[in-house]
């Protein structure tokens, strides 16, 4: 297995890393220009760029980029800097790119009507790979959701057995009732998914609020559920909901809000304003 394959491996499994690469080398360095260096998100390293105190350094600003997401380049002067003097290196210039590797962006839509429809395309455009899921074969299928990686018609609760959403996944439940809403999030807040999203009107928040609470779901499960779903700018719409919706998944993947609701935008909020 090779550096490429284990990224693959990684992004699937929903595990960050980040890579870093030679770019640039003058002199002689005990390595070569593109050579490369996996860490992963628990510090276990796949590859080299060396060895020594250069690839400590390396490591050490891997493990930042993989907590800020943001890629960073380091220079060595190997000829002036006594620190990397070890007597395994013989002198000489290097850059290393250093890049984070992100999870792949699984979006599970729970639901195949109008709203799911355009949904699913502008998820797709804005970067996830978008899953469908819903109980008529006639909705679910590959010639009104072209985009989708994945879709699933079936029964929920069989569907759902086979599913699992990591802590790099997006759920948006847009089903076409208060019955089914219920299903699914009762199943979604038990999953590590990083966004949990419902749609729906102020009383049906209620309603399944109180429900879910009757069933044994805890207050700190409910506090992951955003609704009302996405952002304020007036939807109406299907096209417009989903451009909303996928701007707070944006806002949740690039970190501009976590991925727990805030108080305005928690379920338990909406279903105890009255």
């Amino acid at each position: 297995m090779d550096v490429h394959e284990e990224i693959v491996r990684l992004k699937r499994a929903g595990i960050k890393a980040a890579l870093a690469t030679i770019v640039n080398v003058r002199g002689s360095i005990p390595s070569y220009e593109s050579a490369k260096l996996l860490v992963r998100e628990d510090g276990s390293i796949f590859g080299t760029v060396g060895g020594g105190c250069v690839e400590a350094e390396v490591w050490a600003a891997a493990r930042e980029v993989i907590q800020e997401e943001k890629a960073r380049t380091l220079s060595f002067n190997l000829n002036n800097d006594p620190a990397f003097d070890t007597g395994l290196l013989c002198g000489g210039t290097l850059e290393i790119f250093i890049e984070p590797i992100l999870p792949t962006a699984y979006l599970y839509i729970f639901g195949a009507g109008h709203v799911s429809l355009a949904l699913s395309k502008v998820a797709t455009i804005a970067g996830f790979c978008t899953v469908i899921i819903d109980d008529r074969e006639r909705f679910a299928n590959n010639e009104r959701f072209p985009e989708a990686v994945e879709i699933h018609a079936g029964e929920y609760e069989e569907v759902m057995d086979r599913l699992l959403p990591n802590s790099s996944s997006f759920i948006v439940i847009v089903t076409r009732g208060h019955h089914d809403d219920m299903r699914v999030l009762g199943w979604a807040v038990g999953t590590e998914a990083r966004y949990i999203g419902m749609i729906g009107s102020r009383r049906k928040v209620i309603e399944i609020v109180k429900y879910l609470e009757k069933q044994g779901v805890s207050a700190a499960q409910l506090s992951r559920v955003h609704a009302p779903i996405g952002l304020e700018i007036g939807a109406i719409q299907p096209e417009e909901i989903a451009v909303s919706i996928v701007s707070e998944l944006i806002a949740v993947r690039r970190k501009t809000v976590t991925g727990s609701a805030p108080k305005s935008k928690s379920i338990l909020a909406v279903s105890k304003e009255d």
